[in-house]
């Protein structure tokens, strides 16, 4: 399978792909309940920037060009966010993709889909605030005993303070406060929390 080689002509920078964001209207102002169930005024939507095919190319080939030298055999993300990362990032690497799902709250590979023992797998997701749904995949893949070889995100909101044990690679770090449910400022005014992805926005 022919594999991308142009991964450093398109490489942008950090400002670069946050402006693909702000064009695709992905960066969100409101009261959000977020997957890690802490609430923020501020929501990075991925899927409105991958919803435009040559845009999520841009992201992927990002990421892989960290992660192109690494023997990489197999790309899986977390569904929802991570499927459409997974496969663009499989694609700019020329592998197979792969995500995972919860089946009675726990994360785990259906479809069919398998990994070999020895299987040089690249974990990805869209966004992440606690590094929760990285850690699960994670631990589907070393299940199966095959090997993580490194984490890759479009959008890091964590400041780059998480830590997987393995290379990790973002695009863009986002320092968006995120606070517990009782200490939400915006609860205390009243403000209904929207789950993203629940509601029209």
């Amino acid at each position: 399978m022919e594999k991308h080689t142009n991964a450093k002509e398109t490489r942008l920078t950090p400002e670069e792909y946050l402006d693909l964001f702000r064009t695709s209207k992905a960066l969100l102002d409101g009261h959000f309940l977020l997957t890690s169930g802490k609430h923020s005024a501020q929501y990075m939507q991925c899927a409105q920037v991958l919803q435009y095919p040559e845009r999520a190319a841009i992201l992927a080939e990002g990421l892989a060009a960290s992660f192109r030298d690494q023997g990489i055999q197999t790309v899986i993300g977390p569904a929802t966010g991570g499927i459409l990362v997974a496969h663009e990032v499989a694609r700019a690497l020329g592998t197979r993709a792969l995500f995972t799902e919860r089946e009675n709250g726990i994360m785990r590979l259906r479809r069919g889909f398998t990994l070999s023992p020895g299987e040089r797998v690249l974990v990805v997701e869209d966004v992440i605030t606690t590094g929760g749904s990285v850690r699960e995949v994670l631990a589907v893949v070393r299940e199966f005993e095959a090997i993580p070889v490194g984490v890759g995100i479009l959008v890091d909101r964590t400041g780059g303070t998480v830590d997987f044990g393995l290379p990790m690679a973002s695009l863009i770090q986002l320092h968006i406060q995120a606070f517990e449910a009782q200490e939400c400022p915006l609860c205390a005014q009243g403000i209904p929390a929207i789950k993203p992805g629940s509601r029209k926005i």
